[in-house]
C-alpha cells in the first residue's frame, strides 16, 4: 500500500463529502462504509492487478495490448513529419471558430434550463439536458468532428491517413464525457439513488474483467455451449488435432444425395452459425433436406503452436471433404465457406484441382458447388483491418510467435483477437460496457450474440504469421501459382465448381467490392448476391424474420458499381435464394440417413463436441 492510501481516512473524508454536498442524499456513514469497502476491494491492486493492469497483460484497461498490433517501437520504421496545406487548414479553423462561436452562444441564453438533444445516444439521458453536463458533451462532439476532418488534411497517402483516422477516432471515443464519473451525470444520479453501491459493483466488475483482459459485454455465465446455444442435434464423427467433424440428423423423410459441407471461420466458434433454433443456418439447411457436416475448429493451446497455414488448409477443409464422401458415398459434395473457412477452402480446392484427379471420373473438382460467405480472395482492401498490417507489424508478430529467428513459436491469443474487433467499433463494443459496468454498476445483460463474440479461439503463431504475410500483406493467393499449399501451387482459377458468392452491404472486415473481385478468380459458373447490414448480421439473416434485403445481378462480368448499378431489391434473407440454387445441384432425394458416419467413421460424441467448449 503506498503512503497516500495509508494516510486516507475514509470517515473524515465522508464527513468532509457530505458537508459540501448536502444535498447528495449520502450521508457521512453512507459514504465512510462505501470508502471502506472500496479500500477492502482494492487494498492490494497497486501491488498485484495494478501492476498486471499497466503491464498490459491479463488487464480490463480497454487500450491494453491494443498498439501492440501496430508493432513494437523498435521494429517501427521513424515516424516523418505530416504536411496540411495551410490554406485548407485556415478554411478548417475558421469553420471551428463560426460553429465554436454558435454553439457557446447557444448556451448563453438568460433563463436555459434545458438544453436542446446532442444527437448522439452517450447523451441521450434527461442528466444530459441539463445545461451544465451538455455543454462539454456539444464542446466534445464539435471537437471530436473537427479532429476527424483534420486527418482529411493530412498530405499522405491512403493507408498513412487511414491509420491516422483510427488513431484519432480511438482517441475521441475514450475522451467522451460519458465515460468518466466526474462529467457523466447518469452515473451520478446512479451512485446517488444507490447510496454509492453502484460504484462498487462497478469496481467489482472491473476487478473480474481485469482477471479476463476484456471489458464484459454480456453475462457468460447465462449461456453454455450445446445447453442453450449450439443445439442442433447431431454427433462428431471424425476428429483430428485440428478439427472435430460434427454430423447432424436429419430433419425430413429424404435428404439430397449429395451433403453439404460448412468450414467457419477459424478466429471465432462455429456456433454463430447454429446459435439458437430460429436464427441457425445449420438448422435451416438440414431442414431444407440437406445432410449437414460442419467443420469445429480446436481451440489450440501452446502444444499446438507449430501448426502452420498448410496444416489448417490439409487437417482442416481437405480432411472433412474426404471424410464426408467417404461418409455419403458420394464423389462430389457441396461446401460453403464463411470468411476466412471460405479462404481456406477456397485454398483446399485449389490444391485438390493442382493434384488432379482422384478417382473422380476424370472431374478435378471434388465439390459439386461452392459457397463462400464475406470471403476474401483478393486482399487488395481488407477493409479497417488494413490499419493493422504492414511490413513492421508482420515482422513483430514472426519474431514474437511466428518461430523467427530461433524462438519458438507462441500463440495469437483469442482474447487479443477479439479486443481488435471491439476496437473497430469502440463507442458501441467497448466504452458503452465501460460506461454501464463500472460507472453505473450494471451487470451485463444476457445476449447469445455478444456470448459468442466474446468466446474467441487462439491460433497458432506459425498459421497466423503466414496468413498475414503472404494474403494480407503481399496478396499473393489470387496470383496463379504464386502460393504453395500443402506442397503444391494454387490456381483459384482452376477451380471449376459453380460458385455462389456472398457480400454484405455494410461490412467493415471484408468489403462487399472486396467479395466481389472474387468473381474474376474462379474457374466456374458464378453467382454473386449482395445482403443487406453488416459482417454477421448480413450472413445470420433467416427468411422467419422476414428482415433486411438482398439484391442480385446475373451479370457478374462487369466491376462491382456497375452490378450494383443493375442489380435487383428483393425484401428478406438471401437463404432462400441461395437454398433454391443450392438445390440444383444438390442432386436428387433419397431416404434419410438413420445413422451417423459409417463403419469407419463411428459417432465419437454427441454434438456439439469437446473442441467447440475450450476456452481461450
Amino acid at each position: 500500500m503506498n503512503r497516500a492510501s495509508a494516510n486516507f481516512d475514509p470517515a473524515s473524508f465522508a464527513a468532509s463529502f457530505a458537508q459540501q454536498f448536502p444535498s447528495a442524499s449520502l450521508s457521512a456513514q453512507d459514504m465512510s462504509q462505501w470508502f471502506k469497502a472500496a479500500q477492502q476491494m482494492f487494498g492490494a491492486l497497486p501491488g498485484a492487478a495494478g501492476q498486471t493492469a499497466l503491464a498490459g497483460n491479463g488487464a480490463a484497461n480497454p487500450f491494453a495490448g491494443l498498439f501492440e498490433l501496430f508493432g513494437k517501437s523498435g521494429s517501427l520504421p521513424t515516424p516523418t513529419a505530416m504536411h496540411v496545406d495551410p490554406a485548407r487548414l485556415g478554411e478548417l479553423q475558421a469553420d471551428y471558430a463560426r460553429e465554436f462561436s454558435e454553439l457557446v452562444a447557444s448556451f448563453n441564453q438568460p433563463g436555459l434550463d434545458t438544453a436542446p438533444a446532442l444527437g448522439d445516444r452517450r447523451f441521450a439521458g434527461d442528466g444530459w439536458r441539463n445545461p451544465f453536463y451538455a455543454l462539454p458533451a456539444a464542446l466534445y462532439l464539435l471537437n471530436g468532428r473537427f479532429l476527424m476532418r483534420m486527418t482529411d488534411l493530412v498530405d499522405a497517402d491512403a493507408k498513412t491517413r487511414e491509420r491516422l483516422r483510427f488513431a484519432v477516432e480511438q482517441w475521441v471515443a475514450a475522451s467522451s464525457p460519458a465515460n468518466f464519473i466526474a462529467t457523466n451525470p447518469d452515473a451520478q444520479q446512479r451512485l446517488v439513488q444507490t447510496h454509492g453501491d453502484s460504484l462498487l459493483a462497478g469496481m467489482q466488475h472491473l476487478l473480474v474483467d481485469m482477471g479476463k483482459g476484456k471489458v464484459s459485454q454480456t453475462d457468460e455465465a447465462a449461456f453454455e455451449v450445446g445447453r442453450n446455444v449450439a443445439t442442433t442435434e447431431g454427433a462428431v464423427v471424425f476428429e483430428n488435432d485440428l478439427i472435430q467433424l460434427i454430423q447432424y440428423k436429419p430433419l425430413t423423410a429424404t435428404v439430397y444425395q449429395r451433403p453439404l459441407l460448412i468450414v467457419p471461420p477459424c478466429i471465432n466458434k462455429y456456433y454463430i452459425l447454429d446459435l439458437q433454433p430460429e436464427n441457425s443456418l445449420v438448422r435451416y439447411a438440414v431442414e431444407q433436406g440437406h445432410t449437414v457436416f460442419v467443420v469445429s475448429w480446436r481451440n489450440p493451446d501452446a502444444s499446438l503452436a507449430h501448426k502452420s497455414w498448410d496444416d489448417y488448409v490439409g487437417d482442416g477443409p481437405i480432411a472433412a471433404i474426404d471424410v464426408v464422401r467417404e461418409i455419403s458415398g458420394q464423389s462430389q459434395i457441396n461446401a460453403l465457406g464463411f470468411c476466412v473457412g471460405g479462404t481456406l477452402l477456397a485454398a483446399a480446392l485449389a490444391v485438390f484441382a493442382a493434384r488432379g484427379p482422384k478417382g473422380q471420373k476424370g472431374r478435378k473438382s471434388p465439390v459439386a458447388s461452392v459457397t463462400l460467405l464475406t470471403t476474401l480472395l483478393d486482399f487488395s482492401d481488407t477493409g479497417v483491418l488494413d490499419v493493422f498490417i504492414d511490413e513492421a507489424h508482420v515482422q513483430f508478430r514472426e519474431q514474437t510467435i511466428g518461430g523467427a529467428l530461433g524462438q519458438p513459436p507462441g500463440l495469437m491469443r483469442g482474447v487479443e483477437l477479439a479486443n481488435t474487433f471491439s476496437f473497430l467499433r469502440p463507442n458501441d463494443l467497448v466504452w458503452n460496457y465501460v460506461v454501464d459496468s463500472y460507472l453505473k454498476g450494471n451487470a451485463p445483460q444476457p445476449f447469445d450474440l455478444l456470448y459468442w463474440n466474446g468466446d474467441g479461439t487462439n491460433l497458432p503463431g506459425p498459421m497466423f504469421c503466414w496468413y498475414l504475410r503472404h494474403l494480407y500483406l503481399q496478396n499473393e493467393l489470387k496470383q496463379p501459382g504464386r502460393v504453395r499449399t500443402c506442397g503444391v501451387p494454387v490456381d483459384l482459377g482452376a477451380i471449376d465448381a459453380p460458385a455462389y458468392v456472398f457480400g454484405s452491404r455494410e461490412d467493415h472486415i471484408v468489403p462487399w467490392t472486396s467479395a466481389f473481385r472474387s468473381l474474376p478468380l474462379l474457374g466456374g459458373e458464378r453467382r454473386f448476391v449482395l445482403g443487406a447490414s453488416g459482417h454477421i448480421a448480413g450472413v445470420v439473416n433467416p427468411p422467419a424474420k422476414k428482415k433486411r434485403s438482398y439484391w442480385r445481378n446475373d451479370d457478374v462480368g462487369v466491376d462491382a458499381s456497375d452490378w450494383l448499378a443493375g442489380a435487383t431489391e428483393h425484401p428478406g434473407s438471401w437463404w432462400t435464394d441461395w437454398s433454391d440454387w443450392l438445390a440444383g445441384y444438390a442432386g436428387k432425394r433419397v431416404k434419410a440417413p438413420k445413422a451417423y458416419g459409417n463403419v469407419a467413421y463411428a459417432p465419437i460424441e454427441p454434438a456439439p463436441g469437446r473442441y467447440v467448449k475450450a476456452k481461450a
